[in-house]
């Protein structure tokens, strides 16, 4: 763990526009969606879709799943976003995600 500041990735936000493009939601909706009410705002979405921040990796999951896509896919600027990403009215169900992740211990 250098002091260099970490690589960030140059299309990242890009790709999380498209999806919320795709998904045909505003911002707050899509928040609502991803089931991220408690933990971002539509200021903190507004800057992973420019760039100006990076996501959680649990939030990068949750995009992952709404695109039906590899976490790979989103954080890799070498590989590029299907050409058809699927849509609300496309999707056969609801958008399952557990909101807590519970850890037991042996």
């Amino acid at each position: 763990m250098g002091k260099q500041a970490r690589i960030k990735q140059v299309r990242l936000g890009e790709k999380l526009l498209m999806i919320r493009q795709a998904l045909g939601l505003s911002q707050n909706e899509l928040i609502r969606y991803l089931n991220l009410s408690d933990e971002i705002d539509r200021g903190t979405l507004s800057n992973y879709e420019h760039g100006d921040r990076e996501p959680a990796l649990y939030v990068i999951l949750r995009y992952a799943k709404a695109a039906e896509i590899s976490t790979d896919v989103l954080i890799d600027d070498d590989l590029d976003l299907p050409n058809k990403l699927p849509t609300l009215s496309s999707r056969n169900k609801p958008l399952a995600i557990k909101t807590t992740l519970k850890r037991t211990r042996k």
